[in-house]
């Protein structure tokens, strides 16, 4: 019988989660002085560029599970950087807002593009656009595959 194991230095999947995370590293490093973590950061970002947004409705955007999510906007509630209130329309959601803290933070926070540009920036712009490719046919593919069930 062959090995079971799997080298995940030799697959698409293997590389594609070590740059995630090696980039989630960098991520993290950059804004640990800010006391802030990627998740955190995303929320705010999202906050700040798109401006008020129903919970529910930011994690499908953000591809957050529930409980995650919840979990993240208790930590920026508690921190002022996000205010929490009940939607207009439904009463039942809740609306987040970037409060003036959070504001003024974002505004303070580094710009995070580096991250993308050591990783991206000396590769060809054409197996960029290869791998782009591959990567969203494969993504796709699986959430196809998800919703079959």
């Amino acid at each position: 019988m062959a090995d079971s194991k799997v080298d995940d230095t030799v697959t698409v999947g293997g590389w594609a989660k070590r740059c995630y995370m090696t980039g989630r590293a960098v991520m993290d490093t950059t804004l640990r002085p800010y006391d802030l973590g990627s998740t955190q950061w995303y929320i705010l970002w999202h906050l700040a560029n798109a401006g008020p947004a129903v919970q529910r409705d930011l994690g499908r955007k953000l591809e957050l599970e529930r409980a995650t999510l919840s979990g993240v906007v208790i930590t920026l509630v508690r921190k002022g950087l996000v205010a929490q209130s009940a939607e207009d329309a439904d009463q039942r959601q809740r609306l987040l807002t970037l409060t003036d803290a959070g504001q003024t933070l974002w505004d303070r926070l580094p710009d995070l593009s580096f991250i993308h540009d050591a990783a991206f920036g000396a590769i060809d712009p054409s197996d960029l656009a290869v791998t782009i490719r591959v990567l969203r046919a494969a993504t796709e593919n699986l959430q196809t595959l998800l919703r079959k069930d």
